[in-house]
């Protein structure tokens, strides 16, 4: 049976009122940009991997990820590692919420503006491990901590928790921020250098290349034949916390990833300001806010501005180069 041009125009149309477009079991395929909040998928323009996705890392299963498969069960992992109390590594996020929101969201019915009311901090870390997967292995194999984010050597952003939830790396701030570590090798005093001479070589044209120990295998780098360059080829010297310093910079795949997720971030949660705590000469603060300023943040900030005992994101992170890059893509 043939129907005429205008009754099938007129079909189409109906279809599109009704939203029956899409066909019962169909394929609904993400871009590869999106990270998850509050079940919903927001685009950053950089690549991620989801902990659903095909070599993701998932913070919600309670085995150990890098353990023997029969050894990384909940019932195993207490016998060997007796200082995991509880299975999950993230919790609610239930500190600035009524007794009626808690009701209302702890069975995971998180709402965008209950959430984009209590988020207003996005941490960063340097996670001391090189690259991402040794990080996941350390956070929730072996320490029973998470976070939302890490960002591997080629600027592959892994997401490992929906936004809503609490993820365990910043202490106070947990409630309230959004995580990331960075893969990054970490500040050492000048006299210590022996880890940054492990990772970082010049290779014949007297470049600084970044090398992964074989003691590690696998590096799991998502980007095939991906080698890793610090964005400037001298270590940088700085003070944190009144300590002394030697870093590597982050890759430039990282800041680039870095400064999108920023951007992103910051227009989902209109709380999260494009700036960081800065002391009286204008410059990043390089030490950790007081409690009472620390209470009032609404922006980026590194690990240290939360810990006296923490250093990270170290001397090396260009402050600049990530909230002007994000700036300029936020309108």
């Amino acid at each position: 049976m043939k129907y005429s041009k205008p009754l099938a125009l007129a079909c189409l149309f109906a279809l599109l009122l009704t939203g029956c477009l899409h066909r019962p079991g169909s394929l609904a395929k993400r871009k590869g940009d999106e990270i998850i909040v509050a079940g919903q998928l927001f685009h950053t323009g950089t690549k991620v991997v989801t902990w659903m996705d095909p070599g993701g890392y998932d913070a919600y299963r309670v085995e150990r990820r890098f353990a023997p498969f029969e050894e990384s069960g909940w019932t195993k992992t207490q016998a060997a590692l007796p200082d995991f109390k509880e299975p999950n590594r993230y919790g609610l996020r239930f500190a600035a919420l009524t007794p009626e929101e808690i009701e209302r969201v702890r069975g995971g019915g998180w709402d965008l503006p209950t959430l984009r009311r209590v988020v207003d901090q996005f941490v960063l870390h340097y996670d001391v491990c090189g690259i991402s997967k040794q990080c996941f292995n350390v956070l929730h194999d072996h320490r029973g901590l998470s976070v939302h984010f890490m960002l591997d050597l080629d600027g592959t952003l892994y997401q490992t928790l929906d936004l809503k939830e609490r993820a365990y790396h910043a202490t106070t701030s947990n409630h309230r921020s959004v995580g990331i570590e960075i893969a990054n090798m970490g500040a050492y005093g000048p006299n210590d250098t022996k880890t940054l001479d492990e990772w970082y070589a010049r290779d014949a044209r007297g470049a600084v290349v970044i090398t992964v120990p074989p003691k590690l295998g696998d590096p799991l780098i998502r980007t095939k034949g991906f080698t890793g360059h610090p964005a400037r080829p001298a270590p940088v010297r700085g003070t944190i916390q009144g300590q002394d310093l030697v870093q590597y910079d982050l890759t430039p795949e990282q800041y680039k990833a870095l400064i999108k997720l920023t951007a992103a971030l910051s227009r989902i949660f209109p709380k999260i300001k494009l700036d960081y705590p800065r002391g009286a000469d204008g410059k990043v603060l390089p030490h950790k806010l007081p409690d009472d300023e620390l209470a009032r943040y609404h922006g980026v900030l590194g690990h240290f501005h939360i810990q006296t005992n923490k250093t990270d994101p170290g001397p090396a992170f260009d402050w600049d180069k990530l909230i002007d890059g994000a700036r300029r893509l936020v309108p």
